[in-house]
């Protein structure tokens, strides 16, 4: 993982990775399921950055994935899904910031603090 092990950084962040290790059930192999990370601000809305265009570029990642069932695995087993997302450097305002995850049904989040200089 990229930047693993911390919770608080300057600004601009360095590079970084949100790395997934997802369990699907076994009655959900072969669907594909929405996922959605957003990074959120301290007030809880979407971060947005200039991009290169000039125009504003929401934070995140959205997609779908899907894990099919490997031949011979019990049933009942739950299914590995593992995805790595690469951040670049972020110029953020000192503060907590969120990276939430919804999938499917379900929503996780971890925060991090970004100091003053």
């Amino acid at each position: 993982m990229l930047g693993a092990g911390w919770s608080v950084t300057s600004s601009p962040t360095a590079p970084q990775a949100v790395a997934l290790l997802i369990k699907i059930p076994w009655d959900r192999a072969n669907q594909r399921l929405r996922l959605e990370l957003k990074l959120l601000d301290p007030d809880g809305h979407q971060v947005t950055l200039p991009g290169m265009d000039g125009n504003q570029l929401a934070i995140g990642h959205a997609g779908e994935i899907e894990a099919g069932r490997p031949p011979g695995v019990a049933a009942g087993s739950m299914l590995d899904a593992v995805l790595a997302i690469s951040i670049p450097p972020m110029p953020l305002p000192p503060g907590r910031y969120e990276w939430r995850l919804e999938l499917a049904e379900h929503t996780v989040s971890e925060s991090f603090t970004v100091r003053r200089k």
